[in-house]
């Protein structure tokens, strides 16, 4: 029963997906299904919609969720009737989304649903803690590439999906794929000042052993008219918001690269496109983060929803050869 048991080692997991029809629900579905012969409490949510039989971007047919009895489920007030099985509400939130209020079922019987949950990191992160205490699990299904939503401060694992949706070239899927995997491995920032920066929402500040200077910076976006003061207290630089491609460019053509340390809340905010990032590390220059992801498994699927494939264990074998780390096709499990 491949990585179920890393699955149990954790209260919450996060299902994030690359591209649209990468699999992601058809992972979700095999990790529900496996879970019915242990005996623990699950609880389901979702970032956005899921669970929909009809791609609406694409207009195909996609996998929808199922779930089984005893099953715990978070969704709104608009899709809960639309769901397939007999359910219990136990709550009605009085949180509101645009779909309507939210609502807490547990599931009687074996069936499928629609899943919209809360749209925000910070309702999100409520809801995980009000569930943690009383649920063995925790799963999150992840909107349309929203990586933000795979961030390990909100979720303590996460299964990346990938696959021929992002790519009718494998040596791109497996190139995107890994760039992904080196980010979710950026080595985790331990200075002293680490507890004040988790609390720092926007701006730009130098770290020093003194303490944290507001450099007063109001964007990246508009480095070239600070960079002469960008390092006036230091190389040592928080970024609260996303890490760009403007800024790192910059950084990129500094004589000083070796010293330049930056540092951010986790890799969801490296915003920098694949090249730029890279280069930047190649040169001597670092990225830290604040929680450091726990990338425990990927999934691929080699077919694409526009008619492309590929070859099922050459996917397997390219994905393998560069990345480090658990990778199933999900439909051969």
């Amino acid at each position: 029963m491949p990585f179920i048991e890393d699955i149990l080692k954790y209260k919450s997991i996060s299902f994030v997906g690359m591209e649209k029809n990468a699999g992601k629900t058809q992972t979700l579905n095999y990790v529900l299904s496996r879970l019915r012969t242990f005996s623990k409490t699950i609880a389901l949510t979702s970032i956005g919609v899921d669970g929909e039989t009809t791609d609406i971007v694409t207009l195909t047919s996609k996998p929808e969720i199922e779930i089984y009895p005893d099953t715990t489920f978070i969704t709104s007030q608009a899709l809960y009737p639309q769901r397939e099985i007999v359910s219990a509400i136990e709550e009605v939130s009085n949180q509101t989304t645009a779909l309507g209020r939210l609502i807490k079922a547990k599931a009687i019987t074996q069936g499928k649903i629609l899943l919209a949950g809360p749209s925000d990191t910070v309702n999100l992160k409520k809801l995980i803690e009000k569930l943690e205490k009383n649920t063995d699990l925790i799963l999150i299904d992840g909107a349309l590439s929203r990586k933000t939503f795979g961030s390990p401060s909100i979720t303590q694992a996460m299964i990346l999906s990938t696959g021929a949706s992002l790519s009718a070239s494998l040596n791109v899927v497996v190139k995107k794929t890994k760039f992904i995997y080196q980010m979710t491995q950026l080595p985790q920032y331990e200075g002293k000042h680490s507890e004040q920066l988790q609390q720092i929402e926007n701006g730009i500040y130098a770290i020093t052993d003194e303490g944290i200077i507001d450099l007063k910076i109001p964007s990246l976006m508009m480095i070239d008219k600070y960079k002469d003061k960008i390092f006036d207290s230091g190389t040592k630089l928080f970024i609260a918001g996303a890490l760009n491609d403007k800024f790192v460019q910059f950084l990129k053509i500094q004589k000083n690269i070796q010293e330049i340390e930056i540092i951010i809340k986790d890799f969801t905010k490296v915003f920098s496109n694949e090249d730029n990032t890279l280069q930047y590390l190649s040169k001597g220059g670092k990225i830290k983060v604040l929680d450091k992801a726990n990338l425990i498994a990927i999934t691929a699927n080699p077919i694409s929803p526009t008619g492309y494939h590929f070859n099922n264990e050459e996917m397997l074998e390219a994905l393998r050869r560069e990345i480090p780390i658990k990778i199933y096709n999900i439909k051969q499990l």
